[in-house]
């Protein structure tokens, strides 16, 4: 498996814990605290959120197939997106796991 399957899934998975919780921070901003401005930010960081969780799930999969990952396993990583801070921990463990399969592969020649 090529390290950048594992790379780019870990940066999504960083993007979408960042986003993630600015959202939850936002919303308790908004409905909790009401404070001015919240709806905007809400608004924003709510779609960059998901459209932005929709590339998280693609690369999560493409990782999970390439590594033979169980359906049950592959599930709770695609949702570890889903639940605030869940993502931070869900990456950290899977790329323990992943690693060896990264640096067990054979390095591809370099293009003349």
């Amino acid at each position: 498996m090529k390290r950048s399957v594992l790379t780019r899934y870990r940066v999504m998975a960083y993007v979408t814990g960042v986003l993630l919780v600015l959202l939850t921070i936002g919303v308790i901003a908004k409905y909790l605290l009401d404070v001015d401005g919240a709806d905007g930010f809400v608004s924003v960081v709510g779609i960059a959120h998901g459209w932005l969780y929709v590339v998280y799930l693609v690369l999560a999969f493409d990782l999970g197939s390439k590594a033979k990952w169980p359906f049950g396993k592959l599930v709770w990583v695609l949702l570890a997106g889903t639940v605030p801070t869940a993502v931070f921990f869900v990456e950290r463990r899977v790329t323990r796991e992943v690693e060896p399969l990264v640096a067990g592969a054979a390095p591809e020649p370099a293009g003349v």
